[in-house]
């Protein structure tokens, strides 16, 4: 059997009590997975150089010509300090743990796959459109199928605003939840795509479920607050803690100009793990306030297309998703990117004063 390194010691040794909180075990994954992504940054970075596992760059994006070959699959090095701050601090008998933890290194691996293969044929291009989203929806499809056979979670949707409306989906709350998962998934994928623009808005969205998170599992503040209870689900509050952490360790590198990408392995396991966050709390319809800047970038894209198949060629934006639409009318990548996460900010607030507003 698979034990914690440290939670262990809250119930061993007296010194370590302050181990049996949830708050401090978060603050410490935070600081651990911050910290070790930091140090180790540098030389993954010279790792990435030294085998040649460069990002190419799309040709209809000229102005970015000047940023091929910058290393990418930046993502494992995010997802290697993650990992190691949860089985540090979390409490590795919890299920719920667990799912985030197969969420997330299951839709890296799908990333990394896609990666890789661009790496290979040196070109933009990886896994199949339709293979992508069979494996997505599988990986997606499987956590959902053991979170909801758990006897403390339902199968209800609950609306913010209103507390008294909470439909039960049954078994179509599964595919439900599905959707957004991998939705999340493609969300933060499509965004990644200026310096540092997707993993800002992602710690600020992980930041959120910390609150959420926490929140929800705790019997007396949800109560209070009026919002769903699961016992259990605080642990994961760890998780989000040290996503949080590795984010902002990874920023500290994927800050422009970029020193490293994120890559799929990054994008699609940060985005899918925020969704099935979402879910897990009880919170999937706040996701959209929380990750509406994913969201606004995504709409983009299909309100592009759409338009595009509609009017026989005609275009809405200059180029999606919406930040490319921004670089075509001269403003600078740099300034693009604060805004857009001066505004993740704004929306991750008035998400959490949806914990209020019932």
């Amino acid at each position: 059997m698979i034990y914690n390194l440290l939670y262990p010691l809250s119930s061993d040794i007296s010194l370590f009590n302050v181990f049996r909180y949830i708050t401090f075990r978060s603050v410490w994954a935070l600081l651990t997975a911050l910290l070790l992504t930091i140090v180790i940054g540098p030389a993954f970075i010279r790792l990435l150089k030294r085998i040649k596992c460069g990002q190419h760059i799309h040709e209809d994006v000229s102005a970015h010509m000047c940023k091929e070959g910058t290393p990418t699959m930046g993502g494992l090095l995010l997802g290697f300090s993650l990992l190691t701050a949860v089985f540090l601090w979390a409490d590795l008998t919890n299920v719920y743990v667990w799912l985030a933890v197969f969420v997330f290194t299951g839709f890296g691996a799908i990333g990394f796959i896609d990666d890789y293969l661009k790496v290979v044929k040196k070109q933009n291009k990886g896994l199949s459109a339709l293979g992508k989203m069979s494996l997505q929806l599988l990986v997606a499809g499987i956590a959902m199928f053991f979170l909801i056979q758990q006897p403390a979670y339902d199968t209800h949707l609950a609306f913010p605003f209103f507390k008294g409306l909470r439909p039960d989906l049954g078994w179509f709350y599964l595919p439900f939840a599905v959707l957004v998962i991998v939705g999340s998934s493609n969300a933060v994928n499509l965004t990644d795509g200026l310096d540092g623009l997707a993993i800002g808005p992602s710690i600020v969205a992980g930041a959120c479920f910390v609150v959420f998170v926490y929140v929800s599992g705790h019997s007396e503040i949800a109560k209070y607050l009026q919002i769903p209870y699961m016992a259990g689900m605080g642990e994961v509050t760890v998780f989000c803690g040290a996503l949080v952490g590795a984010g902002l360790g990874f920023l500290w590198f994927n800050a422009y100009p970029a020193q490293v990408f994120m890559g799929d392995v990054g994008s699609l396991s940060i985005g899918a793990t925020l969704g099935f966050i979402a879910v897990l709390c009880k919170h999937e319809l706040v996701l959209v306030i929380v990750g509406g800047l994913f969201v606004i970038e995504t709409f983009s894209v299909i309100l592009q297309v759409g338009y595009f198949k509609f009017t026989g060629g005609k275009r809405i934006f200059r180029m999606a998703p919406l930040h490319h639409h921004f670089e075509l009318k001269g403003i600078p990548e740099s300034k693009i990117i604060t805004r857009f996460w001066i505004l993740s900010i704004l929306l991750g607030l008035f998400a959490l004063s949806t914990l209020k507003l019932r």
